[in-house]
């Protein structure tokens, strides 16, 4: 068995909650972070079926995609679905985690699956977050650089897109004075001193400041750390909502909304009208993505590919691009796919099982 924070830990290590939108509820819904979890089952939704379906199976912790206690909850009386859930899974010490909006924003979650079933390449974040990066700056003796860099490093600093070990480094000399009670790594207490450091700086994510600056000052010489946290507005080109990408082989429209209703299995497709010309660069975004159609269209992409657009919102096409709506389900379905590929890659000899029993809720005639 593996404790539950341990489970948790990994899937935020992915995905901070911190990247989750403002109204939304990821993360552990229901259970113990000291548990012991028996097994995983993967769904979408939870529903009482998926509860009992993971009591079946002897498991005691659901992943899923939606929050299953999303705008709250007064009571649990079991009056309404969502405290009938949660009632049950109390009842049956079956632990809830969500993997909401925090996996939508990073590249490799839900809309890099959506993509990828399509076949894209050359994907990138179709709107890049900003403000979720920031710098440090240490001040390190020069023979002591390399262990303190790579800590930091190892705990996740100095990455941009797809470089890692990036940093920037300047020789200088700090001054320092040890006062009574201080046990100084080089000179004398209460002597003034003179050393020879380098200033390093590099880049982390905001939710990986705590762990890098850990990681730093663990393995720096001096017992009081001297050391700078900056907040930036640049992008972070791997975390944000939605992909946009290129058909390895442009397709004409039709041809297209033919292969995507049969990779997506969607009963049926709403879109705008056709514009005439070839599918090249495709935007998506799983579930109600209708606030990136602008992103969309600047991007110059031909097509956007989401759920949940309503009426009005089709009129903003403006007949410079095809939108797509093939439904919120269809859009998210392999979501589940995404988690349990995840979880078996930490947890590859654990008990990881797809759901066998959810349904898309909406029918089609």
């Amino acid at each position: 068995m593996i404790p539950l924070r341990e489970i948790t830990g990994y899937l935020e290590g992915l995905a901070p909650l911190s990247l989750q939108e403002s109204y939304d509820n990821s993360g552990l819904q229901v259970g113990d972070p000291g548990m012991e979890v028996t097994g995983i089952l993967v769904a979408l939704d939870v529903t009482e079926e998926v509860l009992l379906e993971a009591e079946k199976l002897g498991f005691n912790l659901v992943v899923a995609h939606h929050p299953i206690i999303f705008a709250g909850l007064k009571s649990i009386t079991g009056r309404k679905g969502p405290e009938r859930i949660v009632k049950l899974a109390i009842q049956k010490d079956i632990a809830i985690y969500s993997g909401h909006t925090n996996f939508d924003a990073i590249s490799g979650g839900v809309n890099s699956a959506l993509a990828n079933r399509l076949g894209l390449v050359d994907q990138q974040i179709l709107a890049p977050v900003s403000g979720e990066l920031k710098k440090v700056v240490v001040y390190v003796p020069h023979a002591q650089l390399e262990q303190v860099r790579q800590a930091m490093f190892d705990a996740g600093a100095g990455e941009i897109g797809a470089y890692d070990s990036c940093s920037f480094n300047i020789e200088g000399t700090g001054t320092f004075r040890g006062g009574e009670g201080s046990h100084p790594f080089a000179g004398e207490t209460g002597v003034f001193h003179q050393e020879p450091e380098t200033r390093l700086e590099t880049i982390i994510p905001a939710s990986l400041a705590g762990r890098v600056v850990r990681a730093m000052t663990a393995a720096h010489p001096y017992e009081e750390v001297a050391y700078d946290i900056y907040p930036l507005d640049n992008q972070d080109p791997r975390r944000g909502m939605g992909m946009i990408g290129q058909l390895e082989d442009p397709m004409e429209e039709e041809l297209f909304l033919g292969f995507l209703k049969d990779r997506f299995r969607a009963g049926v497709i709403r879109h705008t009208i056709l514009l005439g010309k070839p599918v090249r660069k495709v935007a998506v975004c799983g579930g109600s993505g209708s606030f990136l159609l602008g992103k969309a269209k600047a991007a110059g992409a031909d097509v956007f590919v989401t759920g949940d657009m309503k009426y009005h919102q089709f009129f903003e096409a403006e007949g410079k691009i095809v939108v797509m709506d093939i439904g919120h389900f269809e859009s998210e379905q392999f979501t589940r796919e995404l988690f349990y590929d995840l979880l078996m890659k930490k947890f590859p000899k654990f008990a990881v099982r797809l759901s066998e029993t959810e349904k898309n809720p909406i029918k089609y005639f």
